[in-house]
């Protein structure tokens, strides 16, 4: 498998993913993500319209910024001028590639017609691709679901339609609409996809591990693999599955000093970008994720109590230090250890 993955006119130095996530895919945590070695991590879904309109919160989630191996920007709407409008500021943003979720299943998305309700009209999402791509010259690609339902898997018949239009790339995630995340993806479902196009085929879906990553490519012969929740309290992941794949290394996850290291980076990122106490609350769930993917307490009720504990305290200090007795009161080897994420990104992490 090569290390390499061609979208149009931009080489990606890896096949291991991070997907675009509302509220989690943020400009702090895809900093982190790509220092820790991914190569591709997407921002939060933006909606098109409101980018247009200059929303704060969500111009906020198009951000772009330093120490990002290349820029992502994923759009949803319904409309294909005011997607097309959003994809050129994307592009002057500085996007390198621009892709269009036909994927969400939330209510309030496809409500709106947008997201995964798009399968539902292809004409329409074609003519929404169709606008995108004459509107840019970066990179097109489409994030979609199997289908809407198990009666209209549509989603080769869409790949093969959105491939003659122009775009690069087509992500599949392997369940459909009516789904949500319940039951298990259909990885072997994404096959159909490959077959119908030539261009670059990512499959997406229930990937936690190595021996996950290596069943979804087997069983969807995709060119690639996309993490979603499997990033959740992980941001290493993408870069040691990478590794796995590549040469069979498997790498252990960091010990306690280095995940010490790595969610006091990530808190202090969040604060310096969002201010206080919107950084704070926005980390929460990040760092409830570190708590529950942490071995430590060795105990699940334990555990769950220092998360909840952790997410009651109320300034970053309060938090660095509480994180510090959790992890390392009891290590005799400390957590000052060096780590790749200590004093060199932590000054990056607030630039």
């Amino acid at each position: 498998m090569s290390r390499d993955l061609q979208i149009g006119d931009v080489t990606i130095p890896g096949r291991v993913l991070a997907a675009p996530m509302t509220g989690i895919t943020d400009l702090p945590f895809r900093r982190l993500a790509a220092r820790l070695g991914a190569p591709y991590v997407a921002t939060e879904m933006v909606a098109s319209a409101e980018l247009a309109r200059g929303r704060p919160d969500v111009v906020r989630r198009a951000a772009v910024g330093q120490g990002l191996p290349l820029t992502v920007i994923q759009l949803v709407g319904a409309d294909a001028g005011k997607m097309a409008q959003g994809a050129r500021m994307a592009e002057q943003a500085g996007a390198d590639i621009i892709d269009l979720n036909f994927g969400c299943p939330a209510k309030e998305v496809t409500g709106a017609a947008c997201g995964s309700a798009l399968m539902r009209d292809p004409d329409q999402a074609c003519r929404i691709i169709a606008a995108v791509v004459g509107a840019v010259s970066r990179p097109v690609t489409v994030k979609m679901r199997l289908g809407w339902d198990e009666t209209t898997r549509n989603a080769a018949d869409i790949a093969r339609r959105a491939e003659s239009i122009g775009v690069a790339a087509v992500t599949v995630h392997g369940r459909t609409r009516k789904q949500f995340y319940t039951g298990a993806a259909d990885w072997a479902a994404v096959a159909e996809v490959k077959a119908a196009v030539g261009v670059p085929v990512i499959v997406n879906g229930d990937i936690l591990s190595a021996d996950d990553a290596r069943a979804a490519l087997a069983a969807s012969g995709a060119d690639a693999l996309m993490l979603g929740r499997g990033v959740y309290g992980r941001p290493w992941l993408p870069a040691y599955l990478e590794r796995a794949l590549a040469d069979g290394t498997m790498l252990e996850e960091p010990g306690r000093a280095d995940r010490l290291a790595i969610v006091i980076d990530h808190l202090r990122a969040s604060v310096a970008f969002y201010g206080l106490p919107l950084g704070l609350k926005m980390f929460r769930k990040h760092l409830g994720w570190y708590v529950e993917q942490a071995p430590w307490p060795a105990d699940p009720l334990e555990r769950r109590a220092a998360k909840a504990s952790l997410c009651r305290l109320d300034t970053p200090d309060e938090v660095e230090a509480a994180l510090e007795s959790l992890w390392c009161g009891s290590v005799t080897q400390g957590c000052n250890s060096g780590v790749d994420l200590s004093s060199q990104s932590r000054e990056a992490a607030v630039a």
